[in-house]
């Protein structure tokens, strides 16, 4: 490899890395949500990766339609940087709608109010009475709202440093190495998404809940909605 191809790659490296660490959008919602609904680490690592996956794709799509069809760097980039406004507002109206929900759920629970839905139907259960278990196939089999929404958001999000990297080699008629800095940007960005967002749920499994726990959702919403404000205002 030449200097120039050696130069960009390890730029790329380093700016998807930077990138990811310093956005809390691209790990805190993951890593609320893991605790929230106590995921296990194979499920938050797949959804994480997956939305991550949809998030660098959605910037190369961009990019490589906006490169073939001649459109200047400078318009990609304002594209890119709306594209960033709405995902980080989508961010804020989904903490917000899951944090009501949370408080919704929080209260039912204080009330003994349960509801289940199994085998077909759904029914409440109150409390006071001997537990009940049962399996929830039903609830298992439905769609996950949680997943395809901050998909959507993902997938809307961009990766506004990744477009001048794709241009540059473009550009010289570069395609291989711009093909190659999209895959180790993506790989680096989604590696880092995953391990940020492991790291963080086993620091969180040490520390005691019980206390708060009907309250978990709630606060993963605001903390959701305050990772995106975290965005907006200081512009990450």
């Amino acid at each position: 490899m030449d200097g120039f191809t050696w130069n960009l790659l390890l730029a790329a490296a380093g700016i998807a890395f930077t990138h990811t660490l310093l956005g809390p959008d691209h790990y805190i919602p993951f890593l609320m949500l893991a605790r929230a609904n106590r995921w296990g680490r194979r499920r938050t690592l797949i959804i994480t990766a997956l939305c991550g996956v949809g998030h660098v794709a959605s910037s190369v799509l961009l990019g490589v339609v906006g490169v073939a069809a001649g459109v200047a760097a400078t318009r990609l980039g304002m594209i890119e940087s709306v594209r960033g406004d709405w995902a980080a507002w989508a961010l804020i109206a989904f903490g917000i709608a899951y944090g009501a929900w949370g408080v919704r759920h929080a209260i039912r629970r204080k009330r003994g109010i349960e509801p289940h839905e199994h085998e077909g139907h759904a029914h409440l259960h109150f409390g006071g009475g001997h537990p009940h278990h049962h399996p929830h196939e039903a609830e298992s089999s439905r769609p996950n709202v949680t997943f395809w929404t901050l998909f959507a958001i993902f997938v809307l999000g961009p990766c506004e440093p990744l477009i001048p990297l794709l241009i540059l080699p473009a550009s010289r008629g570069r395609w291989d190495v711009m093909w190659g800095t999209a895959v180790l940007f993506g790989v680096i960005t989604v590696a880092t998404m995953v391990i940020l967002t492991l790291a963080g749920a086993a620091g969180l499994e040490r520390i005691s809940t019980a206390r708060v726990e009907r309250w978990s959702h709630a606060m993963a919403g605001a903390v959701i909605a305050a990772s995106g404000l975290a965005v907006i205002g200081l512009g990450l």
